[in-house]
């Protein structure tokens, strides 16, 4: 070989080194391994973080829980609320290379609402048909005015997935999934990882400067953090509140947050299955004593630090859809005795406590135990998996479930999937017709005032002593830890990360 050509093969070498060393990647540490990857079929809270990535939705939300297009450009509603006209946004492409056009609006939109086992049929059933007007534009027929849609929109719902994919892979489409966000999937590992890279043919191309996501499930918080401090991961989710001032206290690391929508509680079965024939479920009495054997701030300060938003409804007080009129009752053991006094009931009252596994869902177990104690509960702290406790939840097979709900922009999004009649996450099995209505009612409306008051009647029905089978504790803080090679990283209420505009220093 001459000494030219060696000189070229060495610099050769040395430019696909130095653009291998160049390539980006970002290393998220999620708190669980989520679910199937199929916008029709996943339910799970760090499904959604993945999705954030990999597919556009038609509509999405602005930092002030604006809706905003995405993959679409605008829309109409006609004067009785029962169409909406929606405009697309041309030039995007799948990341299969297909066009996205009204016929693939059409077909995903048709596949949430009528694929078997879709959980995106509760969110927009409401839609009735769904008709391409012309090449870019779609027209949504409703069964009823529903004032709620575009929020539905801003989620898996409004997720577009490639036609062409989806009818090749059937339902293994979740294994190999194809939508048209920034990233593309490249590979899945249960319990390891997800990889997606970047897609070149992006619409919005120019604000994607990360080449690689690796999303890596640790489950256990301190674990995430301790990753997060020696640099094996880059960006973690769901920080524990106790490890906050550690975060802090380390210049190298960023702390994001912001408010949650969301909420935890407690599911009580009230009629789901063999489990539900206990004094909780029977009486309304235990389970008024039940709620006032819990002191909320307690528990805040407790396990959380003092850092999250103790609260007994669906949407924070915070919200302009709080409902004022009924504020968080105050802790009082000596009227929970004589509550269960007047029930009859023989105590201590032994109840299964299906809870996740995680050291702060420990702590609040736990916390909650002791509380519950002294007025005459004895609960019996059953811990498992994520996967697991949501079957075991589906089965009935639990008298209370730790529960928490990522939440969303509309007060439908945090209360209809709760407490209606055989609504998905509707575990405890309550049901009331009348509260049903009124959430078709406060569907219907689309001014805030008549929605309020009809949340209102809602409220009524569902929370003193726990009416309905919820027992709302706390709204968290969406917490995020960074280090400051991340640049550009914003949070939102809505708690997903969102990867658009992030740099790696």
């Amino acid at each position: 070989m001459t000494v030219f050509r060696r000189l070229a093969l060495a610099m050769l070498l040395c430019s696909a080194a130095t653009a291998a060393m160049a390539q980006t990647n970002l290393r998220i540490g999620l708190a669980e391994d989520p679910d199937v990857l199929d916008p029709s079929l996943a339910r799970t809270y760090v499904g959604r973080i993945v999705f954030a990535s990999m597919c556009d939705k038609l509509f999405d939300i602005d930092e002030n829980l604006n809706i905003v297009p995405q993959l679409a450009l605008s829309h109409e509603e006609s004067a009785d609320g029962k169409t909406v006209t929606i405009k697309l946004r041309p030039g995007v492409k799948f990341h299969d290379g297909e066009p996205f056009d009204a016929t693939a609006a059409k077909y995903s939109l048709d596949r949430h609402l009528n694929m078997k086992g879709s959980y995106r049929k509760p969110d927009i059933g409401v839609v009735d048909s769904v008709e391409v007007v012309d090449p870019m534009t779609i027209k949504l027929n409703l069964k009823q005015p529903y004032s709620p849609l575009l929020a539905q929109l801003t989620d898996r719902a409004g997720m577009m997935v490639s036609p062409k994919a989806a009818e090749a892979e059937g339902d293994k489409f979740g294994l190999h999934p194809v939508c048209a966000g920034p990233y593309k999937f490249v590979e899945r590992v249960q319990q390891d990882r997800i990889v997606v890279e970047k897609f070149a043919d992006y619409w919005k191309k120019d604000h994607v400067f990360i080449d690689k996501i690796t999303y890596l499930p640790v489950v256990d918080g301190t674990v995430r953090l301790a990753n997060l401090r020696a640099g094996g991961l880059d960006l973690i989710e769901r920080v524990l509140a106790t490890d906050i001032k550690t975060v802090r206290d380390d210049k190298k690391l960023r702390l994001a947050k912001a408010v949650s929508l969301g909420y935890a509680g407690l599911q009580l079965n009230l009629d789901n299955g063999t489990k539900a024939n206990n004094p909780l479920a029977k009486n309304h009495k235990v389970r008024e004593a039940f709620e006032l054997a819990i002191d909320r701030e307690a528990l805040n300060q407790v396990v959380f630090n003092g850092e999250f938003v103790p609260g007994n409804q669906w949407v924070s007080s915070q919200n302009p859809y709080y409902q004022s009129k009924f504020p968080i009752p105050k802790r009082d053991v000596n009227k929970a005795k004589a509550l269960l006094k007047e029930a009859g009931v023989t105590t201590p009252i032994q109840l299964d406590f299906l809870v996740v596994n995680g050291p702060e869902n420990r702590a609040v177990a736990e916390t909650v135990q002791a509380m519950a104690a002294e007025a005459g509960f004895d609960l019996k702290i059953r811990v498992t998996e994520f996967a697991t406790s949501i079957k075991a939840a589906e089965d009935g097979d639990f008298q209370l479930y730790l529960f928490a709900w990522s939440g969303r922009a509309d007060p439908d999004g945090n209360s209809y999937i709760i407490q209606a009649c055989k609504a998905p996450l509707n575990y405890s099995h309550y049901c009331d017709p009348d509260v049903d209505a009124l959430h078709q009612e406060a569907r219907r409306v689309s001014d805030q005032p008549s929605r309020k008051a009809a949340y209102e009647k809602i409220a009524a029905k569902t929370l003193p002593g726990i009416d309905g089978g919820f027992l709302y504790l706390w709204h968290p803080q969406v917490l995020i830890a960074l280090t400051d090679k991340v640049e550009g990283y914003k949070q939102m209420p809505d708690g997903l990360v969102r990867v658009m505009d992030l740099k790696i220093k």
